[in-house]
């Protein structure tokens, strides 16, 4: 037979678990866009050839795709350099959420390819050639969490 103290504790365990079970928290915050930022190290002496890159078709090809819905935005910031390989600008790309960046390539290249009047092939060669200016240091994917 079970000692007194021990029911109340085995009944207290069974109405905090069931009260949880069927009321579901209100989270105080929403999933909003996702940005992807890539860190660029600009190599020494090609910084407004690679800034020109951005301005022309870099710029062409990012409002087409806005213009089509794909991205929301996109930004470039540059900064100071705190050691030798370290990145020196980001660029960012911003999406309506997650479910967005599926299938992105297939939106996004037909795009890319009318905009710049280039083959898929040509894209391909041409970001290879720009790493004569710039090294891609990394990438991360951030979720903007917007608050209630």
């Amino acid at each position: 037979m079970r000692s007194a103290p021990g029911l109340v504790v085995a009944s207290l365990l069974l109405v905090g678990l069931s009260s949880g079970a069927g009321a579901q928290q209100a989270r105080p915050y929403s999933e909003g866009p996702v940005v992807n930022v890539s860190y660029i190290r600009i190599k020494p002496g090609m910084f407004d050839k690679y800034m020109t890159y951005l301005d022309t078709e870099y710029k062409r090809n990012m409002e087409a795709q806005k213009k089509a819905g794909i991205i929301l935005d996109y930004a470039v910031f540059s900064s100071p350099q705190t050691q030798e390989d370290d990145w020196n600008m980001v660029l960012t790309v911003t999406y309506k959420n997650m479910a967005a960046l599926d299938s992105l390539r297939d939106k996004a290249e037909p795009i890319s390819v009318r905009t710049l009047k280039a083959t898929p092939e040509q894209l391909a060669q041409a970001n290879v050639e720009r790493g004569a200016m710039r090294d891609l240091v990394g990438n991360r994917l951030l979720r903007q969490l917007m608050l209630k």
